[in-house]
């Protein structure tokens, strides 16, 4: 819950930044394979076949090595703690049966590969030092005698069975001399064991997907940041949504479009405090004034609000997909749905906690001042198009539901008005969206004002309580995005002949629109295909149940892994498939 390590099938760390989410990289290889850098440790063997599992309920991993002769497994890990001298990756290998040489190379390649580093033998392991301030020194200690090859360190050992072997890569000042590397191993992972399964009981969510529902959330808690309470996109930057494009994106920071998912996502499953604490971080941000209003669409894990975007020119990119992107040139967009969002957000965190200070709601009414008089501008919208402002449906329906859920709450909290402002904004709104984003050809919403496509954050109109599931305009617009949009169970965000992004490449399914298509059928009484298409999207996840940014026809993962926002909309699909299934109408509308 500070950083995050992506492990191969074959049990390589291969992408891995520190000390945060958004720090500069010290593995790269998954991005490029000969100048990235990896932690790779795998058997000598030939033929052995691979399995990965995680440890049930828990975020602890599992490389496995089988063969007719032996068994081998890799258990991989960072330890839960409060100890900030501790954060590191841990790991173990156990021989179950059979004898099994490995070998060891270790080979950082910190400051997203551009800083070179000197490697010496110390009594306690490896040490590496980067000539650069940017990045701390790393250590690597092991139960093995290690060796230095050129700037890597390297080792050749055989266990046999019941024999273990143990590694622990982080920074020096670490718990370098505490005890044994085995005994510090052990003890952590007991304790992180514990840790995980304890967090994982406090979930509400008993239905038919529990397994799926739990591994969502797991993920979600290691992509919430332990010390700011923030939550990032995604743990990788540069991942293409085009392999061989240039859609690589960096998403290791936190989007307010997340807000409000987040918390209604852990509230459904009875987290209350990570809703809360997010909701706190987001409280912080309202005020900030810049040009394009109160709110920012992208901050740092802290709240820092520059994240000028840079390319990385010396890496090859994922399946040479080019260019590497660091940093998001999104962060001074004008994006109004961002409102929309945070005033749900802090609807659901009122509704499920604390009521909202003084001060707060008054913060909140200076933003809603701003955005009375800005609701009907162009902008870049949900997707954060390059190819010029339009005035997106998107923008205007969640600049909607910001009075709206401002009406709410102070009703429901009798907070100081006046409303009638607030009011003639939210109605305004809906003759706005009804009179101007028809299209009577079409029979659909449609993408922005003026235009002859559907775009599926449509989707979210009758998931935010915009308009009624049953509504005869709804589900004309719901059976064109499902002729537009729509390949088995996969949904794109808008046309692939649209150039709406201004950018090259026809991307696959948005893996979060499939959900929310899902939940939209559901919504819509469509239950039982709403239970098809989604049995058929869970299959799409990869090999320990997770998913990224988007999905190919041919089911392979696209974009940014894992993706927040692909988990808390499964997570919504989930809970409210259940109802249906379980209850039949699941939920009054009002």
């Amino acid at each position: 819950m500070r950083s995050a390590a992506l492990v191969s099938m074959d049990g390589d760390i291969d992408f891995f930044c520190f000390p945060e989410f958004d720090s500069p990289s010290v593995f790269v290889a998954l991005l490029d394979g000969q100048e990235g850098g990896s932690f790779a440790l795998r058997p000598a063997n030939d033929g052995l076949t691979m399995k990965q599992l995680y440890i049930p309920e828990t975020n602890v991993l599992l490389t496995r090595f089988l063969s007719e002769n032996s068994l081998a497994e890799i258990c991989d890990f960072m330890p839960v703690t409060d100890n900030a001298n501790c954060h590191c990756i841990m790991r173990r290998v156990t021989v179950i049966r059979g004898e099994i040489q490995f070998r060891l190379h270790c080979a950082p390649r910190f400051n997203y590969a551009r800083s070179r580093h000197s490697t010496s033998l110390e009594e306690d392991g490896v040490l590496f030092t980067p000539d650069t301030k940017e990045c701390p020194s790393m250590l690597l200690r092991g139960s093995v005698a290690l060796q230095i090859s050129e700037d890597a360190a390297c080792a050749d050992f055989t266990l046999r069975t019941n024999e273990v072997a143990s590694f622990i890569f982080g920074p020096c000042e670490g718990e370098g001399g505490k005890g044994s590397t085995t005994g510090l191993l052990e003890r952590h992972l007991q304790s992180t064991n514990e840790f995980w399964r304890g967090w994982c009981a406090k979930s509400l969510y008993r239905g038919r997907w529990r397994e799926m529902v739990t591994r969502s959330a797991l993920v979600l808690k290691l992509l919430t940041s332990a010390r700011c309470g923030s939550l990032i996109a995604a743990p990788t930057f540069g991942l293409p949504e085009v392999i061989g494009g240039e859609r690589n994106w960096d998403y290791r920071y936190t989007w307010l479009r997340d807000a409000s998912f987040t918390l209604y996502a852990f509230s459904r499953l009875g987290y209350y405090e990570e809703g809360q604490r997010f909701n706190s971080w987001l409280k912080l941000r309202l005020g900030w004034s810049n040009e394009q209003g109160p709110l920012q669409v992208i901050y740092g894990l802290d709240g820092r609000t520059q994240l000028s975007e840079n390319q990385l020119d010396h890496l090859a990119g994922y399946q040479n997909s080019r260019p590497v992107r660091i940093g998001n040139g999104a962060f001074d967009q004008l994006q109004l749905d961002i409102y929309g969002e945070l005033f749900d957000a802090e609807y659901l965190a009122s509704k499920y906690g604390d009521g909202i200070p003084y001060e707060g709601w008054e913060s909140m009414k200076k933003a809603l001042r701003w955005l009375s008089e800005h609701w009907q501008d162009a902008d870049e919208g949900i997707w954060e198009v390059r190819g010029g402002r339009k005035p997106f449906l998107h923008s205007r329906l969640m600049c909607w539901v910001a009075f709206d859920r401002a009406l709410r709450l102070g009703a429901k909290r009798s907070l100081a008005g006046p409303y009638g402002w607030m009011e003639d904004c939210r109605d305004s709104i809906v003759r706005d969206i009804h009179q101007n984003f028809w299209n009577k050809e079409k029979c659909a919403f449609v993408q922005f004002q003026g235009a002859q496509e559907v775009d599926a954050s449509t989707l979210l109109m009758p998931l935010v309580r915009f308009i009624s599931p049953s509504d005869p305009r709804w589900l004309s617009t719901l059976a064109a995005i499902e002729r537009d949009l729509t390949v088995d169970a996969l949904v794109r965000r808008y046309c692939p002949e649209s150039d709406i992004d201004g950018l090259e490449g026809v991307e696959g399914g948005f893996t979060a629109c499939s959900f929310w298509f899902v939940e939209a059928l559901a919504r819509s009484h469509e239950v039982e295909k709403a239970h098809l298409m989604f049995e058929k999207l869970l299959s799409y996840a990869n090999h320990v149940g997770l998913f990224s940014e988007q999905l190919s026809v041919a089911g392979e993962h696209l974009g940014n892994f894992p993706q927040a926002l692909s988990h808390l909309a499964l997570i919504s699909a989930a809970t409210y498939l259940e109802r249906c299934l379980a209850k039949g109408r699941p939920e009054p509308w009002l």
